[in-house]
């Protein structure tokens, strides 16, 4: 054991003098995991209500998307865009199926399939004859990205701070349709939205909102990119989560949970949109390499065997009423509970320190996240299961019960 625990604060200690410190990290290193659970250096168990911020759609170690990965690892990791293969082109097939889209680009992240998206949509106008159409509008609260081009279009000014103007971005209240049909001038080339705003504050959009906004975007040319990225995949209880409004995008990205952790990012998008980008005109080194859409195939098959969206839909009914439940008994600290699926939130009354939550939380056995100003936001691997959600509500509930407020 003094081996295990000098192992944790030795790795702790190397991260501390060699990492660049751009992140708050704990003082603890993850060894391994199974499912919804996880275990550091000292072998303390957590529940993982974090899922590698909505990534690891299989959990940990799911035994399919090890074995995949390994088998593709012993045949070929990656051959570059010059040449075709096949895991890759099998996704680009399998993503325009699920998602009614027409084509798909491959990249490493969120934040490069957002670039992708943004570049896509002023080139697309360029080549209409429309060079003035180059503003993005987006919404406040948002977040897209921390490139120079997704920073831009994120609607919090805490990320921007220090990078000088970002031109290019207009920015209009979220979900305030009439805001955005007045911003709409003709030098706007798209909208961007994320049908529920992550780190935001899980803050789902208004009802009929996102049917509107399609109607709207098509009323005025505009191009529709939804930010996925968080929300895809499953994890709001359907594939996409415009699916559950009724609304096709022009332009789709999606990352995170798509290859359950192995890095990727995709843009998808209409048959309209497939001349606008001309080879040379993007790319990505790694963008499309066997071994991430080997991952990501594996995800997708996953998804349908075992029947996960569904059950993502059920057990984030579960999750929802459980935390309404706690907002009942803890009307002085949290003021209500949101979200969709497995991607909820319970939100801190104003005057509670949300890290110094999460903090205890971890010491007691349970990982979740901070989402903007005070939502502890609950965002499991898709196969967790309902006896590890009631242990998670139950480590919270007790948390809060002694939780003291003024």
């Amino acid at each position: 054991m003094d081996a295990a625990m000098s192992t944790q604060s030795e790795l702790a200690e190397l991260g501390r003098q060699y990492l660049y410190p751009n992140y708050r990290q704990a003082p603890l290193a993850i060894v391994r995991g199974e499912g919804a659970l996880l275990w550091d250096a000292e072998g303390k168990r957590y529940v993982d209500m974090l899922g590698g911020i909505a990534v690891s759609a299989l959990g940990h170690a799911h035994p399919k998307l090890v074995a995949a990965i390994a088998d593709q690892a012993a045949k070929v990791i990656q051959v570059s865009n010059y040449y075709y293969n096949e895991p890759n082109v099998r996704l680009a097939q399998k993503l325009c199926t699920l998602t009614g889209m027409a084509r798909a680009f491959f990249c490493n992240s969120g934040t490069e399939a957002v670039e992708a998206a943004l570049k896509l949509a002023r080139r697309y106008f360029h080549t209409q004859g429309q060079p003035e159409r180059l503003k993005v509008l987006a919404y406040a609260n948002s977040f897209h990205g921390r490139t120079l081009g997704a920073l831009a279009a994120t609607g919090q000014e805490k990320y921007k701070q220090g990078f000088g103007p970002l031109p290019g971005a207009l920015h209009v209240p979220y979900g305030d349709l009439e805001a955005t049909r007045r911003a709409l001038g003709p030098e706007v080339a798209a909208v961007i939205f994320e049908p529920v705003q992550g780190e935001g504050g899980v803050v789902p959009a208004p009802p009929g909102f996102i049917r509107d906004l399609r109607a709207l975007t098509q009323e005025t040319g505009t191009l529709l990119i939804a930010d996925e990225i968080q929300t895809g995949i499953g994890r709001t209880g359907t594939f996409l989560a415009c699916e559950a409004a009724g609304v096709r995008p022009d332009i789709v990205v999606l990352a995170k949970g798509l290859a359950g952790g192995v890095p990727i990012g995709s843009m998808l998008c209409t048959e309209a949109l497939a001349e606008a980008l001309p080879p040379g005109a993007h790319g990505s080194t790694f963008g499309g390499n066997p071994l991430a859409s080997r991952a990501a195939l594996t995800v997708l098959e996953t998804l349908e065997s075992e029947k996960l969206v569904a059950r993502t839909r059920e057990l984030g009914g579960v999750l929802a009423s459980g935390l309404e439940k706690l907002v009942a008994r803890h009307p002085k600290k949290l003021e209500g509970a949101r979200g969709s699926g497995l991607l909820q939130a319970a939100v801190l009354v104003e005057g509670i320190d949300p890290r110094a939550v999460i903090a205890t939380l971890q010491t007691r056995g349970l990982m979740l996240s901070v989402a903007g100003a005070r939502a502890l936001r609950f965002s499991p691997p898709l196969v967790v299961t309902q006896e590890l959600i009631s242990e998670a509500l139950g480590i919270l509930d007790a948390t809060l019960g002694e939780l003291s407020v003024q």
